[in-house]
């Protein structure tokens, strides 16, 4: 059909809706000069007698009969520009997901009929970051800050190569992130409310993970800030995640990709180039850290408070954010002999005695006798610590009062009375209050050794978020951990400001047990699920767990491929590399 056709055009519709993940032909309500623009535009249409909403996502190059085509019974606006469209085919493969789901995410929240011009200025704020202008140059790689260091030196080397989009976790994050650019003479868009001017262009973009999606003309950097933090993955399926996005959005558009964080990821540092600052500006921009070795004392008649915690509590100067995470954390068993936590030996994980006897790791599977592998001794303690004594205990230490953050929305504020406070919680704590002198992981080896793969790289992620509220060392800041394991990869790396001995560890276990990024895997529940497994080919492996499959394959693609092949029953729920 050429430019100047005189008939209406045929268009494929995506329906916004549950089934089938297929496209529908449609007449265009009236003839148009050039039909590959349509692509993207939001539509409503009749399918099997209901009006549903859905996107243009191609156009017939035929001359199809369409007399008994229907016609788009609306236009509603604009949406996904063609290369998020082609974007969120690859990411509907990558995670077992409905194209639908991302061409969600990448539509406006509200109708948009029309774009204006473009607000772009050109300007780029100073100072700038050598290090970040190095990695742009070389085609993108890993920028690792430490937690109290300035994030806006980097992106504003970004700025200085092109329009940019910066991905980061939180909402309040990204709010305070345009303002400051903003201030600094910079058009800015901040998603996803003002999606309509990232699509006219602006200088830069900023919006938490959905913002991955914008569409944005002549995108020259994409930045994601933080790239540990989990809230950058869904947490329903589709889980997919914001950096993978990113990265594959930029190797498809040839623009160079920034990951910045002060705790990077395997996945992050796997096959990328990595810079950072000399290691003593590094160890200032970190915290005082304070290893409390809890190991000699007998674990089941200890305090919860070390001898360094109560210090900080006592004086009426500080505030004292504690950390303690108490719900759905492994069980762990500490040994009556030597105090020693016990661990698995493949993985490091703690492990569980099931009621068959023995010693199980929950996390890969490992088995061996109820023996401590330290001083043989076979007599255990479950390491329960008393949580609902905890407030009260720090309230009788601290000589003041404790507040308690309770609940898990992160957004709600916590005021504290006077100019310092107490306050105790679970890792939400650390998301509610706006500053502290010092922070304290009562037991950070419920996160060091819960049953997961990921459980070293999301503790490091957790204290580098309690560092930086917290504070740089000149600045007085102090992190304390209470752990039986200081010599785990995880705390050694903290308390020597070195986030690469946590992550050269994690990455030599991940590659021996082929988990990613060196390995794929799902997790597969629901009813029906067992009608997947048996029709997933030979290429991948489907092992039982306690509420369904986990599936393994060599690469994402191959995992890809398989669970397209498969049998999807209605009920199924797969989760394409979860992060818990």
């Amino acid at each position: 059909m050429g430019s100047g056709a005189q008939s209406a055009p045929v268009v494929r519709v995506l329906p916004d809706r549950s089934g089938p993940d297929k496209t529908f032909d449609y007449r265009w309500p009236h003839p148009v000069d050039d039909p590959p623009a349509l692509i993207g535009n939001r539509v409503r249409i009749d399918l099997h007698g209901r009006r549903v909403g859905g996107w243009v996502v191609g156009v017939s190059e035929d001359e199809p009969s369409t007399e008994s085509l229907k016609t788009v019974a609306t236009v509603s606006g604009l949406g996904p520009m063609i290369e998020v469209i082609e974007l969120a085919d690859w990411a509907a493969a990558r995670w077992a997901g409905r194209r639908s789901h991302f061409l969600s995410a990448a539509s406006p929240p509200r109708a948009v009929r029309a774009v204006g011009a473009s607000r772009r200025s050109g300007s780029a704020p100073q100072p700038s970051s050598p290090a970040a202008a190095r990695l742009l140059e070389s085609g993108g790689g890993v920028l690792r800050l430490p937690p109290s260091a300035d994030q806006l030196p980097a992106i504003a080397s970004a700025l200085a190569i092109g329009p940019t989009l910066v991905i980061v976790p939180g909402v309040d994050d990204a709010a305070i992130l345009a303002a400051r650019i903003r201030r600094a003479g910079v058009s800015v868009a901040h998603l996803p409310d003002q999606w309509s001017d990232a699509r006219s262009g602006v200088d830069l973009a900023v919006g938490t993970r959905t913002a991955v999606w914008a569409s944005i003309p002549d995108l020259a950097v994409i930045v994601v800030l933080d790239e540990h933090d989990e809230r950058l993955q869904a947490e329903r399926t589709p889980c997919w995640h914001a950096r993978e996005v990113a990265l594959e959005r930029g190797r498809r558009l040839g623009t160079p990709v920034l990951l910045v964080s002060p705790v990077p990821t395997v996945e992050a540092l796997e096959g990328r180039v990595l810079e950072h600052p000399p290691s003593d500006r590094e160890r200032r921009g970190w915290p005082r850290v304070v290893v409390d070795d809890r190991g000699e004392v007998e674990p089941w008649r200890r305090s919860l408070l070390g001898s360094e915690l109560i210090a900080e509590l006592r004086d009426p100067s500080r505030t004292v954010v504690c950390v303690m995470n108490v719900t759905g954390r492994a069980r762990r068993l500490a040994c009556r002999g030597c105090a020693a936590v016990l661990r698995c030996e493949v993985c490091e994980a703690a492990v569980a005695t099931p009621e068959d006897g023995g010693l199980v790791c929950p996390s890969c599977g490992h088995q061996r006798p109820a023996v401590c592998g330290d001083c043989g001794s076979s007599a255990f303690a479950n390491l329960r610590p008393g949580v609902r004594r905890l407030r009260e205990e720090i309230e009788a230490a601290a000589g003041r009062a404790a507040i308690a953050v309770e609940g898990d929305d992160p957004h709600r504020s916590v005021q504290a009375a006077g100019s310092a406070a107490v306050f105790v919680g679970t890792e939400a704590v650390l998301h509610r209050v706006s500053s502290a002198d010092t922070v304290a992981f009562l037991d950070i080896d419920a996160e060091l050794l819960a049953p997961r793969f990921r459980a070293g790289s999301q503790a490091l992620g957790l204290i580098a978020r309690g560092a930086r509220l917290a504070g740089g060392s000149a600045e007085g800041g102090l992190l304390i951990l209470q752990t039986n394991s200081p010599d785990h990869p995880v705390v050694r790396a903290v308390a020597h400001t070195d986030p690469s001995l946590a992550v050269e560890a994690d990455r030599d276990i991940r590659a021996q047990l082929g988990l990613p990024p060196f390995g794929a895997l799902a997790r597969a529940t629901g009813a029906g699920v067992d009608r997947l497994i048996s029709s997933l080919p030979t290429s991948v492996a489907a092992s039982p767990t306690e509420d369904g499959y986990l599936i393994r394959a060599a690469d994402v693609d191959q995992l890809g491929a398989a669970l397209a092949a498969a049998e999807r029953p209605t009920g199924v729920r797969v989760l394409v590399d979860p992060q818990r």
